[in-house]
C-alpha cells in the first residue's frame, strides 16, 4: 500500500478530513482514526491515482465487487466509513451527491455478545494474589468486571483518576468523553492492595501516571491483558471465546439480570445510544428461558 504522503498528494480533500475532522471535529479515538484511515487509504490505493473524493456511485460498488473476500459485517463497516468521508465532502461544499447515498447496507446477522454466568466469574476472579503480578491482574479484572468499563479505558486509567475515598474512578471513553464510574468494596479492597503492594514493585525505578504497569515498567497494553486473561480462563476451565470485553459484556448482563434500570447500565457503560444497550436485555432475556426450560414443572 502506498504511504499516506503519496496519497494525499492526490487526494488533498482526504488529507483535510483526516486533520480537521477525524482529529477535531468527530473527535474520534485514535483506534476508530486508524481504521477509518486505513480504509480510505485502501480505497485510494485500488483507484491508484485517482482523487476518490470525486468517485461516483458506480466506482464504489465496483470496489466492492472486487472485495468478494469480506463479510457483510465488514462491507457495512466500509460503507459506514466512505459515507462519512462523502457526507464531510458535502458539508464542505466540495461535492454535491454522496455516491453512497443508494448503497444499500448489507443484511446483518445479530450476534448476541458472549458472557460469562455468575459461576464462570466466581472461578475467573478465584486467582492467588502472592506476587506484585497477581495483584495486578486481580485488581484488574475486578475493576473490568466490577465497573464494565472498557480494557482501553482501563489500561490509560491514571492516579489521578482514582477516587478511592468516594468508591469511584473516573474514566474517558470514546470521543474521550468522560463519566465516573463507582466500584464496589471488594474492588477497592484489590486495588488499594496492588497499589500497596504491587505497583511499586513493578515500577522499580521509574516513575508512570498510569496504574497499571506491566513487567517493563510501563503501562500494561490491551494486547498483554488479552494474553494474560485468556490464560487465566483456560487454567479456569472456562471454554468460551475470551477477550477483556467479555467481563463487561457479563457486567451489562447480570446488571439487567438483576433487575437493575436499562438507563442506569447505559450511563455505567459510557453509551451514547441506549439501542447499544439494549442488546444486553437480550442475553439476561436468554438466560431466562435457558433457567425457565430447565425448571421441573416446564413439561408437556
Amino acid at each position: 500500500m502506498k504511504d499516506l504522503e503519496d496519497i494525499f498528494k492526490n487526494n488533498k480533500e482526504l488529507e483535510r478530513y483526516v486533520n480537521e475532522y477525524l482529529y477535531t471535529e468527530y473527535n474520534t479515538s485514535k483506534n476508530t482514526r486508524d481504521s477509518y484511515l486505513y480504509n480510505l487509504k485502501e480505497l485510494a490505493e485500488f483507484y491508484n491515482n485517482k482523487n476518490i473524493a470525486y468517485l461516483e456511485t458506480d466506482d464504489i460498488q465496483e470496489y466492492f465487487r472486487k472485495l468478494t473476500h469480506i463479510k457483510a459485517r465488514t462491507k457495512a463497516h466500509y460503507l459506514t466509513v466512505f459515507n462519512n468521508f462523502y457526507n464531510y465532502l458535502i458539508k464542505e461544499n466540495i461535492i454535491q451527491v454522496n455516491p453512497c447515498e443508494t448503497i444499500r447496507m448489507p443484511k446483518l446477522e445479530k450476534k448476541l455478545p458472549e458472557y460469562l454466568t455468575i459461576d464462570e466469574i466466581d472461578k475467573l476472579l478465584d486467582i492467588k494474589t502472592n506476587t506484585a503480578f497477581e495483584k495486578r491482574n486481580k485488581a484488574m479484572l475486578e475493576m473490568l468486571y466490577g465497573t464494565g468499563m472498557r480494557i482501553s479505558e482501563l489500561i490509560n486509567l491514571t492516579m489521578s483518576n482514582l477516587y478511592l475515598d468516594d468508591d469511584m474512578v473516573k474514566v474517558f471513553g470514546k470521543g474521550s468523553k468522560e463519566r465516573i464510574i463507582p466500584f464496589n468494596e471488594y474492588a477497592k479492597e484489590c486495588l488499594i492492595d496492588y497499589l500497596n503492594y504491587g505497583r511499586g514493585e513493578l515500577l522499580g525505578t521509574k516513575n508512570s501516571e498510569f496504574v497499571f504497569i506491566s513487567s517493563r515498567h510501563s503501562k500494561i497494553t490491551r494486547q498483554a491483558f488479552f494474553k494474560i486473561i485468556k490464560k487465566l480462563c483456560e487454567e479456569a476451565g472456562i471454554k468460551k471465546n475470551i477477550s477483556p470485553h467479555i467481563l463487561r459484556h457479563s457486567f451489562a448482563t447480570h446488571l439487567l439480570h438483576n433487575g437493575a434500570d436499562l438507563r442506569i447500565v447505559q450511563e455505567l457503560l459510557g453509551h451514547s445510544d441506549i439501542s447499544t444497550t439494549q442488546i444486553y436485555t437480550h442475553l439476561s432475556n436468554e438466560k431466562l428461558e435457558s433457567e425457565y426450560d430447565k425448571h421441573p414443572f416446564n413439561t408437556k
